[in-house]
């Protein structure tokens, strides 16, 4: 990564951050072998959504407060899931397989962003099992 004047600011540091970044790269890889169909809808909604991702961690290590990072980080976890819901239905239209590295780099993130501080997942108001960190599953076959 090019490393400027902007490598002062919170997010450089997170690991959430960066494997989201690498998240939207894949994202965009896999998404250039879809059909052309899928091209115009599937596809620029996984796009829109991994971007969102980082892009949100980003805004909420900007802001000053806790609470604002953790709605932040909340947007971001939002986003995750939507994108792991369009995974399994590119999965199901045959446009990508169960095994393919994505599905275990959306479980890496979904577990770097619960570790966050500020992270609602890892308050102690919420109950022990929510705060666990979710795995994808594979679709039923």
């Amino acid at each position: 990564m090019r490393r400027d004047r902007y490598d002062t600011r919170g997010h450089y540091d997170l690991d959430a951050w960066k494997v989201a970044r690498d998240l939207v790269k894949a994202i965009y890889l896999l998404t250039q072998s879809f059909p052309r169909v899928g091209l115009f809808g599937l596809a620029i909604q996984m796009r829109r959504a991994a971007v969102s991702i980082p892009s949100n961690i980003a805004e909420g290590a900007a802001r000053r407060g806790t609470r604002e990072f953790a709605q932040f980080l909340n947007v971001a976890r939002g986003s995750l899931s939507e994108l792991e819901t369009q995974l399994l239905i590119a999965s199901d239209l045959a446009y990508v397989n169960v095994n393919d590295p994505v599905f275990g780099l959306t479980n890496r993130l979904a577990r770097l962003l619960t570790g966050l501080p500020g992270s609602s997942a890892s308050s102690t108001s919420r109950p022990a099992d929510s705060a666990a960190p979710r795995r994808l599953r594979s679709p039923p076959a």
